[in-house]
């Protein structure tokens, strides 16, 4: 009988433990969004990774404490996902997650609205749940709520911030939102700034009128020179979308200088002119005019960041053949092997030797991206790729 009572002791403290502790659900993503739209709930996932340090410390010692689980357990949907497995990749992918842990705060309608990050004490980790928990986070969908009018500089702030990467229009729409709404004697902020910013990407923009009228508050955190290469950049993207003839898929060079020199100066506008080439066609696989463009911009290659000339020289390795051409690209290639080796830089250096037909410094520098590679435990598959090539 002692023993029955001691075993069911044993039993009932392990059980009053196990319920001290945050609960996880092992249930899919839509399982979670549905059970906290049931319940008036929001969704808490621990967004971890089996190899990370932090993500265990708080298993072991934040997630079992009574405080952090009566309170998690009460307020939210609460789930632990390897983002490096499964259904864990699609949610890393939506939810842009980079770091571990990461903690995603979701709401009824599967809407992220608030995302955390890193190790944090038991009092920290509570009081950040209990910020989240308010009435506000639960008043429903943000996009239902957005296209109701609401207008509040938190609510539009934290759209901002938390689908800038995931939904970037619709964030975009509320810095519209937030500017137009901002009091013209409010005076501007570093992160209003940084918000203003990263939202324009055009003249035709509608918060490219902010940025004019607010140039002497933007000029506080941004130096002058700054903000004129800014707006030259927006000035010019209309120009550069007005010279692509989508049909041919080109870019109408005299045009464009035409153009551009009179707003930018005529420095500025062959510089974005070579950049706009570069970028257009290699996005639209036309080699040949990429090949030109690149051996134009790169002519004085000293100008230039190797790592810059380094991407070029991968481009001419894998698309360009003229003999010529690939000679320059070699160039590129050693200004960033002499910078230092990487498996990277020594294996395009290697494929763009072999494409030139020399075969025993192709080999060499192969062997060397090998090398480098398994020994920083990095994937070595390219240069083991190409060496069987040569033999």
């Amino acid at each position: 009988m002692k023993k029955i009572i001691s075993g069911l002791f044993i039993f009932i403290t392990i059980f009053s433990f196990a319920q001290d502790e945050i609960q996880f659900q092992d249930v899919p993503f839509k399982d979670l969004v549905a059970k906290a739209k049931k319940e008036n709930k929001l969704v808490f996932i621990d967004a971890y990774a089996s190899w990370c340090g932090p993500c265990k410390m708080m298993e072991k010692n934040v997630f079992t404490q009574k405080s952090v689980g009566d309170f998690y357990n009460k307020n939210f949907v609460n789930a632990r996902i390897d983002m490096e497995k499964g259904e864990g990749r699609e949610i890393a992918q939506k939810f842009g997650v980079r770091s571990y842990p990461t903690y995603l705060f979701l709401n009824g309608d599967g809407e992220l609205i608030s995302q955390n990050y890193g190790y944090m004490e038991e009092n920290v980790f509570l009081a950040m749940a209990q910020d989240i928990n308010s009435p506000n986070n639960k008043k429903g969908s943000l996009k239902e709520r957005f296209a109701q009018g609401e207008k509040s500089s938190d609510f539009l702030i934290n759209i901002m911030k938390l689908n800038s990467s995931s939904d970037f229009e619709f964030a975009k729409k509320a810095s519209e939102r937030y500017f137009e709404n901002k009091k013209k004697t409010d005076e501007f902020t570093k992160e209003d700034v940084g918000f203003l910013l990263y939202f324009l990407k055009s003249t035709e923009d509608f918060n490219y009128k902010t940025f004019v009228a607010k140039k002497d508050e933007i000029i506080k955190y941004l130096p002058e020179e700054n903000y004129n290469d800014f707006n030259n950049q927006l000035i010019l993207a209309k120009v550069v979308q007005q010279s692509i003839d989508e049909k041919s898929k080109k870019i109408n060079d005299a045009y464009f200088l035409k153009t551009a020199e009179p707003l930018v100066g005529k420095e500025a506008a062959a510089i974005k002119l070579n950049q706009t080439k570069l970028a257009y066609y290699e996005q639209n696989a036309n080699f040949p005019e990429y090949e030109k463009a690149a051996l134009d911009y790169y002519n004085n290659s000293d100008a230039f960041e190797p790592n810059e000339l380094l991407k070029a020289a991968w481009v001419f390795s894998d698309y360009v053949k003229t003999q010529a051409s690939l000679k320059k690209a070699a160039e590129w290639a050693e200004k960033s092997v002499m910078r230092g080796e990487t498996s990277e830089n020594t294996y395009i250096l290697a494929k763009i030797y072999y494409n030139l037909g020399n075969k025993d410094l192709a080999k060499n520098f192969a062997e060397l991206s090998k090398n480098i590679a398994e020994k920083s435990g990095k994937d070595a598959t390219l240069a083991n790729e190409l060496l069987m090539t040569i033999k």
